[in-house]
């Protein structure tokens, strides 16, 4: 079970986009995710002749940053908490903020 998942909102707590907030977007495997409008970068991109609609030029896109580099957000706190696992009475396993206990997922 993986700590982060699709839809959580993470904080970046290292790198270029330190202290930005946003939503996993993807969660790539191998420790990697897509974080909305985190770590944006440039990207060149040709006309595509069969597509008209596939413009050309520069665009903004988000890559890839390390899962060790980001921290689910605790609203309660309003900061970056760790997460760990709890299993409730009817066998459940749920992830918890480390801090104070709540559940993030019921």
């Amino acid at each position: 079970m993986n700590r982060l998942r699709k839809g959580d909102e993470v904080i970046v707590i290292a790198g270029r986009s330190k202290g930005s907030r946003g939503t996993v977007l993807e969660n790539l495997g191998d420790d990697r995710l897509l974080v909305d409008s985190v770590n944006m970068i440039k990207k060149h991109v040709k006309a595509d002749p069969n597509n008209p609609e596939k413009p050309s030029g520069i665009i903004s896109k988000e890559a890839s940053i390390h899962a060790s580099n980001v921290m689910i957000f605790n609203a309660a706190t309003g900061k970056g908490d760790k997460v760990t696992f709890k299993i409730l009475k009817d066998g459940k396993k749920v992830r918890v903020f480390r801090s104070n206990g709540e559940a993030i997922d019921v």
